[in-house]
């Protein structure tokens, strides 16, 4: 029987961590240890871990007295606790689909080039009970590292939201844990770093976990977030490229098109601030001087083309003509993005 750690990092989640707990410890077939690591949560945080200690021995808990972080607490569990045959990590917030642990170890089992494997995150509120799941195994599908890697680069964005990836413990503490230097983006960076050194595993028609979705405040403090969040998400791509030591001969080639990828989005971005009349809470310059800055020939995109049109017409007429002719352009895009992304397999 296979056996899997299971890092539950913990800060003030108290009242929803019995839920998350709960549904390793209820995962069948494989052999369960949990480390619940509460970040100096404040509250009753760990008085809630103690007692779900004290009711399981496969469960532990280790108590920060001052608050380390999000990533150092990742790394302490992944890194310096797990020993199992595989790891996961599971915000407190989450929680795994009943089956999703046996599914992931049986593909490793049998694929022991893999890595790491994932499959679909079911989007949920909070709420209970948690939401009917797909666990009747589909199959799956086992890709080349390199070739899932490149795809990361074509898109500019990860496929994975985090709680539904086992990974092969070996390679976890081979090839390190998160970047403190990515506080955003540090798991996607992961999850290319070990593809340039393993295949990738996917779960073919699953839910492999619950992903709590929170609502996100549509203020000016989130509009402005855009430009962090393109910058960590190139800062991860150029990690990767320097990571890559002769693994990939394209890097260069790579390097670009990911930095291409990214400006559209940020010309694309911008202009929606026009198209929704948000021009004043948008960081529509924020987001030019990014695109700009990335990929020196933003200039020649469509998306710069468009976004200067919208310019041109004035935010109020941009925003009336934008479902006519102003938006054709991305749909286009989008479209063209659905043919080659992997939608049938998950990527």
């Amino acid at each position: 029987m296979a056996s899997v750690d299971v890092v539950i990092p913990c800060y003030k989640y108290g009242s929803v961590l019995p839920t998350a707990v709960r549904s390793v410890l209820d995962q069948p077939d494989v052999d369960v240890r949990v480390l619940v690591i509460d970040d100096a949560s404040g509250d009753d945080s760990a008085d809630v871990a103690r007692k779900l200690a004290a009711a399981d021995s496969r469960v532990q808990v280790v108590e920060h007295a001052r608050n380390k972080g999000h990533i150092a607490t990742y790394n302490e569990g992944l890194l310096e606790w797990a020993s199992a045959d595989y790891c996961a990590l599971l915000s407190a917030d989450d929680a795994l689909t009943p089956g999703a642990l046996s599914r992931a170890t049986r593909l490793m089992d049998a694929h022991p080039e893999v890595g790491f494997v994932y499959g679909r995150p079911l989007h949920w509120d909070g709420s209970e009970p948690l939401p009917q799941a797909r666990t009747a195994d589909k199959g799956w599908t086992v890709y080349n590292g390199h070739s899932w890697l490149r795809r990361r680069f074509a898109l500019g964005e990860g496929c994975i939201t985090s709680p539904e990836v086992v990974v092969r413990t070996e390679v976890q503490q081979k090839y390190g844990g998160y970047d403190p230097e990515l506080r955003h983006t540090g798991d996607i960076e992961m999850w290319m770093r070990f593809a340039l050194h393993t295949d990738v595993g996917y779960l073919r028609g699953v839910d492999q976990a619950y992903y709590r979705v929170h609502g996100n405040n549509m203020s000016a403090a989130y509009y402005a977030s855009q430009v962090a969040d393109l910058r960590q998400r190139l800062a991860a791509y150029v990690s990767i490229v320097d990571r890559m030591d002769g693994q990939l001969k394209d890097k260069a080639d790579l390097d670009r098109q990911v930095r291409r990828v990214l400006a559209k989005d940020a010309l694309r971005r911008a202009g929606r601030a026009y198209d929704k009349g948000i021009t004043e809470e948008s960081p529509v310059e924020e987001l030019v001087d990014f695109a700009v800055e990335t990929f020196p020939e933003a200039a020649s995109l469509p998306e710069w083309h468009t976004l200067k049109l919208r310019e041109r017409l004035g935010t109020k007429a941009a925003r009336t003509l934008s479902p006519l002719v102003l938006t054709a352009p991305a749909r286009r895009i989008r479209q063209h993005a659905r043919v080659f992304r992997w939608e049938q397999t998950g990527v």
